[in-house]
């Protein structure tokens, strides 16, 4: 049976409209009156918000881009019976709205905050170990990129081992998790160039002038 009924094409459609919101841009021009694409890493997604709109800015991203992603997974638990097709299709079009937004000619965010919500949703054991990943990696080597791949790269086996216990999860949720998963790292391209190359800029709690979010 297909997953792309025309009930899920349509979950599908709104998922990416919801995800595309670039709540980054207009807090920034809200708290800042600037265009964050224009400043700092250019970058719409909460750290470089925190970096030029202040620290309010940045957390009110954090918050409402990952309510994209969770917000779309409840709609497709409302709306499909709790399929799990439907909701990992519902996460995975937000991820792409926020990382490839219409309005914004497909330049987007990278995805982490996004997927966060998604899998909070999801499989929220697999999410929490995801951020304690994420955290330990900043915390031992200062890149928020590292920390963000690092958490990326594990996911799929933390929603594998964690998604119910004694029970692996559908295989819906299994590639698309992967699929987010690599999405999240190929936005990390130019962080990757620039942690092989010994160039990418450490977080500091201060003023600083890293490119990493």
């Amino acid at each position: 049976m297909s997953i792309l009924t025309p009930a899920n094409l349509f979950l599908i459609a709104m998922a990416y409209l919801l995800g595309s919101i670039p709540f980054g841009l207009i807090l920034t021009k809200i708290f800042g009156g600037k265009d964050v694409r224009k400043s700092g890493s250019g970058n719409i997604g909460a750290t470089n918000v925190a970096r030029v709109a202040g620290p309010a800015a940045g957390i009110l991203t954090l918050l409402l881009d990952a309510a994209k992603g969770a917000v779309a997974v409840w709609l497709g638990a409302r709306f499909s019976e709790q399929s799990a097709a439907a909701l990992m299709l519902a996460g995975a079009a937000a991820l792409v709205g926020h990382c490839f937004p219409v309005w914004l000619k497909f330049k987007g965010g990278k995805g982490v905050a996004t997927a966060l919500g998604v899998f909070v949703m999801l499989a929220p054991m697999a999410a929490l170990g995801g951020a304690a990943a994420f955290f330990v990696v900043v915390l031992l080597w200062r890149y928020v990129s590292l920390g963000s791949i690092s958490a990326a790269a594990a996911m799929p086996l933390l929603v594998y081992f964690l998604w119910a216990p004694g029970h692996a999860p559908p295989l819906v949720v299994i590639f698309g998790t992967l699929f987010a998963a690599g999405l999240v790292i190929v936005k990390h391209d130019a962080n990757l160039q620039r942690l092989v190359d010994g160039t990418e800029p450490k977080f500091s709690f201060g003023k600083s002038r890293e490119k990493n979010a």
